[in-house]
């Protein structure tokens, strides 16, 4: 991974085999970024993806080993307990077309990603919602 910061954004190239959650938090925690929006393309070759169900509170996952576009990556890092958070929502494109998406949760580098996280001044915490079993932004 390399990448550069231009005003409040970097703009950021991961290689072959990396894994994107893996760099990104990385950067974050390099960098210090406590709240930014992210965007990405590229293509990968190894993908797990996961829809939840706020009914069971149950995540489901599906994992691709195959060759994929990513047509649009899109997300927020903030931080929970202090320690970064990221929430990325991918939509990944196969040889016929087909478009498979839903929350990110692995992503491995085929050929290259482009990415951009844009800083927003401040921070945005996390907290569970125990209602719907997920970790919603906390404004203090």
């Amino acid at each position: 991974m390399e990448y550069k910061k231009f005003g409040d954004t970097f703009v950021v190239r991961m290689d072959r085999g990396e894994e994107i959650l893996t760099q990104l938090r990385e950067m974050c925690e390099k960098e210090d970024i406590r709240l930014a929006r992210v965007d990405a393309l590229g293509a990968v070759d190894r993908a797990e993806v996961c829809v939840y169900d706020v009914a069971s509170k149950t995540f489901f996952k599906k994992k691709f080993d195959e060759p994929m576009e990513i047509s649009n990556l899109c997300g927020t890092v903030t931080r929970r307990e202090g320690a970064v958070y990221l929430h990325l929502h991918v939509t990944l494109c196969d040889r016929e077309l087909r478009a498979h998406g839903g929350h990110a949760a692995e992503l491995r580098v085929a050929a290259t990603c482009e990415m951009t996280v844009t800083v927003i001044p401040g921070e945005v915490e996390r907290e569970m919602n125990e209602e719907i079993g997920l970790n919603v932004f906390r404004f203090s």
